[in-house]
């Protein structure tokens, strides 16, 4: 495209073709793992490659090939607008199974990737209304996980609060939700919320809010008549990346975005909306006129897995053992290394990250980041994950980094050993 045209954008242009944290993140993602193989890459959020799911899928696939329709229905079809029956059938029955809730398939609908979803979502629930007003969407504590930030169709269209920092034993500390400084806890605040979400664990630091917490903000959404949107794309039901105990509660005000992509299927790109049929016939009505149809691979993929309940050996022995002893190891590597640096870990919790903390950093974290990617490491700066807070002038908004432990081990311990000597030039 011409300069000319590139001037003429329309407002829709100019907000989503300029430089985004989500772009930079896939953009570095995409050249790690194409361009530049060599970068010791902890700083996307692909799923790591673990030998028994990549066999599971395998095995998926064989059997699709030996069955007469089985290409026919994989890639020869468009779906219905709400996703493949019988995959949503497949799901509503299992979520009664092991979940309890009282769903059926049309309380389901399908996505092409959650990120689409979102954008749905949330220019649903907020933005600019025709009665002259404007809601926000509100996000219970930052940070959060970059990809919101480049979803809404208006300016300011998050909001969020500054967490309670909790400080742990081993140089580890804790974000809380701070239900005071909550807009939900004031009448006269919530009038501008038009929707609540949270990422359970969260992208990117690990976190997941205990159950308490989550039942007294559906309690506060429910009392404002606005939704509650848990992302649960890392938690329950699943893929479960999870190494804390948590519930998975689901009523006619809340809405899961569930995902193939965690599970070792991000290339699929299948999200899941679990909502009441209000909820989901909108939101299918709107999908549709963005993206026509949903793809049919994932559920061609992931259908029997549910039906035999395959899907929970696949999250429980494979997935979730994976991670955890990826955590494990990462940590330790890390608390080694920066023993004497006034670096802390967000206690890990879930998810496929962790998040640092450094404490009083002479440089913004953006600033390391750059130094990090010329010695050959890409890590994320933290700063981009900090959405509905980015002019509240905070410190602690500078002083942090998302990792990925998604590495073989050697790949950690020299990005760990750059990173360590990084930060003790930095400190001086």
């Amino acid at each position: 495209m011409s300069e000319s045209f590139l001037q003429q954008l329309s407002s829709f242009g100019q907000r989503f073709c300029a430089d985004s944290g989500t772009f930079t993140l896939m953009d570095d993602l995409g050249k790690a793992l194409t361009v530049n193989p060599d970068m010791l890459f902890l700083g996307g959020g692909n799923p790591a490659r673990i030998e028994a799911v990549e066999y599971e899928i395998k095995l998926a696939l064989e059997a699709i090939l030996a069955a007469p329709d089985g290409i026919q229905k994989m890639y020869g079809n468009y779906q219905s607008p709400q996703g493949d029956p019988e995959f949503l059938e497949a799901l509503a029955s299992y979520f009664q199974r092991h979940c309890g809730w009282p769903v059926t398939s049309a309380n389901i609908a399908l996505a092409n990737g959650s990120q689409a979803a979102f954008f749905v979502l949330f220019n649903m629930f907020a933005g600019d209304f025709e009665d002259g007003s404007r809601k926000q969407v509100l996000l219970p504590m930052a940070p959060e996980y970059i990809g919101y930030s480049s979803s809404g169709l208006c300016d300011e269209f998050f909001c969020s609060v500054k967490p309670q920092i909790e400080i742990l034993p081993g140089n580890q500390f804790k974000y809380h939700v701070d239900f005071d400084q909550l807009p939900l806890s004031d009448p006269g605040a919530s009038q501008g919320i038009g929707a609540v979400c949270l990422s359970r664990p969260t992208n990117p630091t690990g976190n997941v809010i205990s159950d308490d917490e989550l039942e007294r903000l559906s309690a506060l959404a429910c009392a404002r008549q606005v939704p509650l949107i848990i992302d649960a794309a890392y938690g329950l039901p699943f893929p479960g990346i999870l190494f804390s105990d948590a519930g998975a509660p689901w009523d006619d005000n809340t809405v899961y975005m569930l995902s193939l992509s965690k599970i070792g299927l991000p290339g699929v790109r299948t999200g899941i909306v679990v909502a009441n049929p209000e909820v989901i016939a909108a939101y299918t009505k709107a999908n549709t006129a963005l993206n026509l149809a949903c793809s049919s691979a994932g559920p061609a993929l992931a259908k029997h897995w549910l039906q035999n309940d395959h899907i929970n050996t696949i999250s429980r022995q494979m997935v979730q053992p994976y991670y955890a002893q990826a955590s494990r190891t990462a940590i330790e590597l890390i608390t080694n290394a920066c023993a004497d640096l006034p670096v802390k870990i967000h206690a890990p919790q879930g998810a496929i990250f962790l998040w640092l903390w450094c404490q009083d950093l002479p440089i913004s974290s953006q600033e390391l980041y750059q130094r990090l990617k010329t010695r050959g490491v890409l890590v994320l700066s933290g700063h981009h994950f900090f959405i509905g807070l980015e002019d509240s002038g905070w410190p602690h908004a500078q002083q942090c980094l998302r990792i990925t432990y998604c590495q073989p081990r050697p790949v950690l311990e020299q990005a760990v050993a750059i990173l360590a000597d990084e930060l003790t030039q930095v400190y001086g």
